[in-house]
């Protein structure tokens, strides 16, 4: 499982090292082969080990081709996902299109979200938790009814 975040560098190839911490599982989980497509909800990146991966290609082929919001969620997904492998540095070379989408540049961040990473960059992922401390502290703020139930 993967959890916390790590600020790390990408260099100007646009590597980024993934921590010492996950590399043996994911060299022992999938090889170190991972999928990085773009999240369809915030300017990250997610990365999935391969093995998870699989499984949600498993439920994308229960999406249908005429139905267009399907449609378009299977090619948002996968018309994004790369196949990547982690070299044995510890680094991934993450393509140009995917660094675009997330604005990723020199600090990058990431983030552990159990079963894959988010890859933010440093500047958005700063954005993203004072907006998201805002909302909590905000009268806009509703607990659905599994967060309801859900203590630390």
């Amino acid at each position: 499982m993967f959890r916390g975040s790590s600020a790390i560098t990408m260099d100007n190839k646009g590597r980024i090292t993934i921590p010492t911490r996950y590399r043996d599982p994911l060299q022992e989980g999938c090889g170190g082969e991972v999928i990085c497509t773009t999240d369809l909800n915030q300017p990250c990146l997610l990365l999935y080990p391969m093995s998870e991966w699989e499984s949600v290609e498993k439920r994308l082929r229960g999406l249908s081709d005429m139905v267009p919001t399907e449609r378009m969620f299977k090619r948002r997904v996968l018309g994004n996902a790369a196949e990547l492998e982690i070299d044995k540095s510890g680094r991934l070379l993450i393509p140009p299109i995917l660094r675009q989408f997330a604005q990723l540049e020199k600090q990058v961040t990431l983030v552990g979200q159990l079963n894959k990473f988010e890859i933010w960059s440093q500047q958005t992922w700063e954005a993203q938790m004072q907006a998201d401390m805002e909302l909590i502290n905000s009268a806009d703020f509703e607990l659905t009814e599994r967060l309801q139930d859900f203590t630390l």
